[in-house]
């Protein structure tokens, strides 16, 4: 008995190219900082734009759609926070990673604004470690594609919901963990 498995073939190549390269906005004003951006997420096969300032990155969220945006919170010509509630009027439901080399309180401050805004966020201080960000993008794209993460440490896990960042964000959580977190031998 043989099986023509050429229907098959033809089913899984139809669906491997109408899958489109994944959108990455970067928004930084640093050119050496979106080199290495860049060649981070060049190995995650997404389609880069980058974006220097808040005014070029606001004008590309009008314009097209992205999949993720990598936002530094200082930029020369203001706050990458302007930009968040630019993501939110231009109807942004992507992911949204933050990278900064202001101090943590800072960053975590702009990760739960995006948050409440309902912008799935996470956080990465500068220099970026650039295997937390390639981890980052990877379980993006696997998000995406409805697959299982690869990693969820270092709070570089995406397949959360909306619901759930919100949840974690409210006092009574952050208690919750660090109940536990004393309670740990």
């Amino acid at each position: 008995m043989t099986t023509d498995l050429q229907p098959a073939r033809t089913a899984l190549e139809t669906h491997v190219e109408a899958r489109r390269a994944l959108r990455l906005l970067i928004v930084d004003d640093d050119i050496v900082q979106q080199e290495l951006l860049k060649r981070a997420a060049g190995r995650s096969k997404f389609e880069i734009t980058v974006a220097g300032s808040c005014n070029e990155a606001i004008g590309h969220l009008q314009a097209d759609s992205f999949d993720c945006v990598i936002l530094d919170l200082e930029l020369a010509d203001g706050d990458g926070v302007e930009v968040c509630a630019a993501m939110v009027k231009s109807g942004y439901s992507g992911a949204l990673i933050i990278i900064s080399g202001t101090d943590s309180q800072r960053r975590s401050a702009a990760r739960n604004y995006a948050r409440s805004l309902g912008i799935e966020a996470q956080g990465l201080p500068k220099p970026v470690d650039l295997a937390s960000l390639r981890v980052c993008l990877a379980n993006l794209g696997k998000d995406i594609q409805g697959l299982p993460a690869i990693h969820d440490w270092g709070g570089a896990f995406v397949g959360r919901t909306k619901e759930a960042h919100r949840a974690d964000a409210t006092p009574a959580a952050r208690s919750s963990r660090r109940q536990r977190a004393v309670s740990r031998p």
